[in-house]
């Protein structure tokens, strides 16, 4: 089975466009779980212009499924991961000013640093992830830092999956062999979508997670919370 998590960061950008507490960021991320989303990820930034530390802290007891907590492993990060113990870390190379992740790390120029972080949120029992590229010398990297899943970042797909599909996830498919055999899981996100999602799904011989944000909350506008989880399970439907 592969697990559809929830990027929440979109809802807490709307609430903080106000000021307020609406939408509620806590009882939105449950409202998923309820309408059958199997995690909820959250990236906290250090400016905190969409997720807020306090979200990060309420959201932790009260979510039933996998909390998955993304972002660049500053000194503030790590401290907050290890204060809330989510199920899942996922390490991203952003810098702070960035609007959204847009590449993976170079694992063999950061080596030693994530090494260090890997082996800090293992000492608390906490599942690591490295996003990365689809390339077979960075998950090879990865999987020597210690770490437990690479997450694909998927946008170079998204962007050509209409003019060639079977190219554009190509490298995909590879990745994903090269980490199962290097024993990571393999997890993947952005810029997946309903257009995109059930073929990439299909195509991957091994998906443990895929992490869906921007899309799925722009396709709620139209089609409702409820029924956008539902459609976005679907794709990821028995093969």
């Amino acid at each position: 089975m592969t697990y559809l998590s929830v990027n929440i960061n979109k809802i807490a950008t709307l609430r903080n466009a106000r000021g307020e507490n609406n939408p509620d960021v806590t009882q939105v991320a449950l409202d998923c779980e309820r309408f059958g989303a199997q995690g909820i990820t959250v990236h906290p930034r250090p400016d905190e212009r969409h997720i807020r530390r306090s979200d990060v802290f309420d959201l932790r007891p009260k979510l039933s499924t996998e909390f998955n907590i993304e972002g660049y492993p500053s000194p503030d990060f790590i401290k907050l991961v290890l204060q809330t113990r989510p199920a899942q870390v996922t390490l991203v190379p952003d810098a702070p000013e960035q609007i959204t992740s847009s590449s993976g790390w170079d694992v063999e120029a950061n080596f030693d640093f994530l090494c260090d972080v890997v082996e800090s949120f293992h000492s608390a029992d906490i599942r690591v992830s490295i996003f990365v590229a689809p390339d077979r010398d960075t998950i090879l990297a990865a999987a020597r830092t210690g770490a437990d899943r690479v997450e694909l970042y998927t946008k170079p797909y998204a962007e050509a999956y209409a003019a060639d599909r079977e190219a554009a996830v190509a490298p995909y498919v590879e990745a994903s062999r090269t980490a199962h055999n290097a024993g990571l899981g393999v997890n993947a996100g952005h810029d997946l979508s309903l257009i995109n999602l059930e073929y990439f799904y299909r195509s991957l011989p091994y998906l443990n997670e895929v992490s869906i944000g921007h899309a799925l909350i722009c396709d709620a506008l139209y089609l409702g919370l409820e029924e956008t989880i539902r459609r976005y399970r679907a794709c990821l439907a028995a093969k």
